[in-house]
């Protein structure tokens, strides 16, 4: 580049330096060979010294062109590295080489003319206005960029949102022409500086935790307490959701048909909030059926009794029941004794990658699977590894309802899931009825687990759930408090 620099610059000078020595005798010899008398040579003098004059002009400027711009490179590849904003920097570069060229080229033309230019700038005083008008929009993007540029009001990758424009995306760039945003419809939206200069925007700026606010109603018989502990629980537990500030649930308004909620939360990353609503919307309607919780709209209900009709919900007693009977766990039960069960156990339905119980949980109670499927993870640092995946008639969480431990893995469902609760409340009446219950479950659970652990067939499995049995039973009656 700088070879290049020095070669041209001196093809120019030297340029330059033979118009100056060749001016005269070249106007001689032309007026010589072409003029007749003393009036065509006058005129073809004066052709040529105007020629000569913008010749000399352009050479001139050619030559602060070249200096200008090899300046600004060498700029460039040095300060203009360590700038913050080098959009503006390059900006001011060129309105700084624009007023070096006016300047320049002023200060030729009125050397070579001597010419006053005063009144020449008065006389282009209406041209002026008129490439003003012309220019209005260009002028009006070039300064309200200047503005963003010095103000920076957002930046690239933040989310902005303008009301009156409908407009909602991802800032891609930012120039002194206009601002190119990214909708979430996977548009290019291209905006005008001078637009956004009179519009009111809104700015959810990447590294920050911006807020959401989601709204659903409930009806009035429903426990307001029980609808926070509900829905702060479901919020907390979606992805993208921050755990840096707890999620508000708070009355809006008590409506005609119901108490009106409003859900404050912050997001980790705001240009996904499309995604997060729609999951935390979804997982509300999943909590509230597990629940019992409903939904607040105008309904009108016709009740139509005929004779011999009996009314089953969507999942029999004796489908409960016929599941439960597959149960290994639930086998020393008696027919009469799983039918006092199935009345206890509490039906749920999970969403599509929806925890049902966590790793490091205290529950009391276990899970069958009725519909659907589920996996079992266990965290490995920051990772959640699937271990295993049960299928519907499969069970886990034995270990919480018989002796309240810990859950040693978390559980998620794969698919919409509907599991069979069994608490600790459904199980006791049996172990007071029945002691002898004790030692029996005590067998079952103390061979599943052996079997799950993946013992060596060289290991005496016997022995090993005989000591299991053992230790299960005392923890069982203490936890029941059974003597």
């Amino acid at each position: 580049m700088i070879v290049v620099f020095i070669v041209s610059s001196l093809i120019i000078v030297l340029s330059l330096i033979l118009l100056s020595i060749t001016h005269i005798p070249i106007k001689t010899y032309l007026t010589s060979l072409f003029a007749t008398d003393n009036q065509t040579a006058m005129m073809l003098g004066e052709l040529f010294e105007i020629a000569h004059k913008i010749l000399y002009i352009a050479l001139w400027m050619l030559l602060v062109i070249l200096i200008v711009r090899f300046f600004n490179s060498l700029i460039a590849s040095t300060v203009l590295r360590k700038v913050g904003n080098a959009e503006l920097a390059s900006l001011l570069q060129n309105v700084v080489s624009i007023v070096i060229y006016v300047f320049v080229f002023v200060t030729i033309v009125k050397s070579q003319f001597q010419t006053d230019l005063t009144t020449v700038f008065a006389g282009g005083t209406i041209l002026g206005v008129v490439l003003g008008l012309a220019l209005q929009d260009t002028l009006g993007n070039l300064f309200a960029g200047l503005a963003l540029q010095a103000d920076q009001p957002f930046q690239i990758g933040d989310v902005i949102n303008i009301p009156s424009k409908n407009a909602t995306g991802v800032v891609e760039s930012v120039s002194w022409r206009g601002v190119k945003i990214r909708t979430f419809q996977n548009k290019i939206l291209l905006i005008s500086n001078s637009v956004l200069g009179r519009e009111l925007i809104e700015v959810a700026p990447k590294d920050n935790l911006n807020a959401r606010l989601l709204h659903f109603n409930t009806i009035y018989v429903t426990s307001p307490a029980k609808v926070v502990r509900v829905v702060r629980e479901v919020v907390r537990n979606v992805d993208n959701v921050s755990s840096k500030y707890r999620p508000l649930v708070r009355i809006k308004n008590l409506g005609e048909n119901g108490i009106e909620w409003e859900i404050k939360y912050w997001l980790e990353d705001y240009s996904k909030y499309n995604d997060t609503d729609a999951t935390i919307k979804m997982r509300i309607w999943y909590a509230f059926q597990r629940e019992g919780i409903h939904f607040a709209y105008p309904t009108r209900k016709i009740y139509v009794e005929e004779e011999g009709e009996v009314s089953l919900t969507e999942e029999s007693e004796e489908e409960i029941f016929d599941c439960l009977s597959q149960v290994s766990i639930f086998a020393p039960l008696t027919s009469e004794e799983l039918r006092n069960l199935v009345k206890s156990v509490h039906l749920k339905i999970y969403s599509p990658n929806e925890f049902i119980t966590r790793e490091g949980l205290k529950e009391d109670s276990m899970f069958v699977i009725f519909r659907g499927s589920v996996k079992v993870q266990v965290k490995e640092g920051d990772v959640q590894k699937t271990i295993a995946i049960l299928q519907e008639g499969d069970f886990f969480g034995e270990m919480g309802l018989f002796t309240g431990e810990p859950r040693t893995a978390s559980v998620v469902a794969s698919e919409e899931t509907k599991v069979l609760q069994i608490r600790k409340d459904a199980i006791k009446p049996l172990l007071d009825a029945n002691p002898q219950l004790v030692e029996v479950f005590s067998k079952v659970i103390a061979e599943r687990k052996i079997a799950l652990a993946n013992r060596p067939k060289t290991e005496k499995v016997e022995e090993l759930a005989e000591e299991e049995s053992k230790g299960l039973i005392s923890a069982i009656k203490r936890f029941f408090g059974i003597n």
